[in-house]
């Protein structure tokens, strides 16, 4: 049975370029729900594809982040009691119960590879077969030690020395040729986060990287087109995808996000996290004004009596948020430099997630990458609550696009036919039998 009947995905046509020959594109009809476990928060939706081809949200479940740090999970029952608070409100808001979900990738340090795989076919037309083959030899090829890999994504083919080719199916040739795109993470993180999902009654649908996922929400078909870097700034993480000619080409992610600049704020001026995080939240800013330095505001000191405020100018404030927004870009920069990217990125950088609603970070971004920014939100959702329409739920968006079956290539062949158990996939079914 392959993916489109396992998971009840139908196949109606998607809209095509004037050239472009029409390819089926699953949809699936629901309830089907999504988990964005992230260091500050954790999101829940549910949502169902309806009978027009449009997403309707049926339930919204959100939660202070626990028990994860920099994307992974380092305390287990934390972070149950903030996932199942969380998959608890959407299920009760949409009158039913997960049994499983589909989850962003951030933890294990996801890396990003492009692979050359060459085939034989001697000279018959292409198959089914030689598709599962080409992805299924990039995986092996893909493979090291402490490893697992999550998606495996074909770019294009060739068919001899017939170049960029989408679908290569029925096409004859000698040898088919695939540029495939693998993101992979550590298997240690992994079975964490399975142990994690385990323990809240729920199993693990699929994972998917989440600045991938934030792209899918944010993006216009031009910008995918022509070239761009999604910046997700996440709270313990940045995460950053390059899309270029309608596909993901690369993905990278980055140890730093909104976290660490409340903690930057709480040692620089001696107060506790919860109040720089409310001086960030209604004083931050990248870029000084005039008056920052004649404006005063009250900061509780660390170990003080309540009560006891020292009285500090808003430009101190300035300066310390500053200095680790600047380093963010600089480390986005240099992993587009270092991966070949920089020109296939085109000159369009889209800014989500909730770290990039500090005033200013936009033309901070503009000025330190040279290119064009804008600032994004997720696209409208249909009974989608106002609380989860910001930049802060981009990824959450995404993962429920990724989930109704947006995004993905080659929907009708079921590539899980040849390729063998792997180290998450044995994980997560032993504990969802001993848990």
């Amino acid at each position: 049975m392959n993916e489109i009947s396992r998971r009840g995905l139908s196949p109606p046509p998607v809209i095509t370029g004037p050239n472009e020959p029409e390819r089926p594109r699953a949809h699936r009809a629901g309830p089907f729900g999504v988990l964005d476990i992230g260091t500050t928060k954790i999101a829940c939706l549910i949502g169902r594809t309806e009978s027009d081809g449009t997403l309707r949200v049926l339930g919204f479940g959100w939660h202070k982040g626990r028990g994860v740090r920099g994307g992974s999970v380092v305390d287990l029952e934390e972070a149950e009691k903030a996932i199942r608070a969380c998959v608890g409100q959407a299920e009760d808001m949409a009158d039913t119960r997960l049994r499983s979900v589909t989850v962003n990738l951030t933890c294990g340090q996801p890396e990003s590879k492009l692979f050359n795989v060459q085939w034989p076919v001697g000279g018959r037309a292409v198959d089914e077969s030689d598709i599962r083959a080409v992805v299924r030899e990039g995986r092996l090829r893909s493979a090291a030690e402490g490893r697992e890999p999550i998606h495996a994504m074909p770019l294009h083919f060739s068919v001899d020395d017939t170049d960029r080719v989408v679908d290569p199916r029925g096409l004859y040739c000698t040898t088919l040729t695939s540029r495939l795109h693998l993101i992979d993470a550590a298997s240690t993180a992994l079975r964490s986060l399975g142990a994690c999902i385990a323990r809240c009654d729920l199993e693990i649908e699929e994972l998917v990287s989440a600045p991938m996922a934030a792209g899918l929400s944010t993006l216009v078909a031009d910008e995918r087109e022509l070239g761009v870097t999604v910046i997700d700034m996440g709270g313990g993480t940045t995460g950053m995808a390059v899309f270029a000619e309608g596909q993901l080409l690369h993905t990278a992610q980055l140890p730093v996000g909104g976290v660490h600049v409340t903690k930057d704020l709480a040692a620089g001026l001696s107060t506790p996290i919860g109040h720089a995080e409310r001086l960030k939240t209604l004083f931050g800013n990248v870029q000084s004004s005039p008056d920052d330095e004649k404006e005063l505001l009250p900061v509780p000191l660390v170990g003080e009596d309540e009560g006891q405020l020292a009285q500090i100018p808003r430009i101190m404030v300035v300066n310390i948020i500053r200095p680790r927004i600047e380093e963010t870009f600089e480390l986005v920069k240099e992993r587009l430099d270092s991966s070949g990217m920089a020109r296939a990125a085109g000159n369009r950088v889209v800014l989500t997630g909730g770290a990039c609603q500090l005033p200013g970070v936009r033309d901070l971004a503009a000025r330190m990458l040279g290119k064009q920014v804008r600032l994004a939100r997720p696209t409208a959702l249909r009974g989608l609550p106002e609380l989860a329409s910001g930049p802060a739920f981009a990824t959450a968006a995404g993962l429920l696009h990724w989930a109704a079956g947006a995004g993905r290539t080659f929907h009708d062949v079921d590539f899980e036919v040849e390729r063998p158990a792997g180290l998450f996939r044995r994980i997560v079914n032993f504990l969802k039998e001993r848990v």
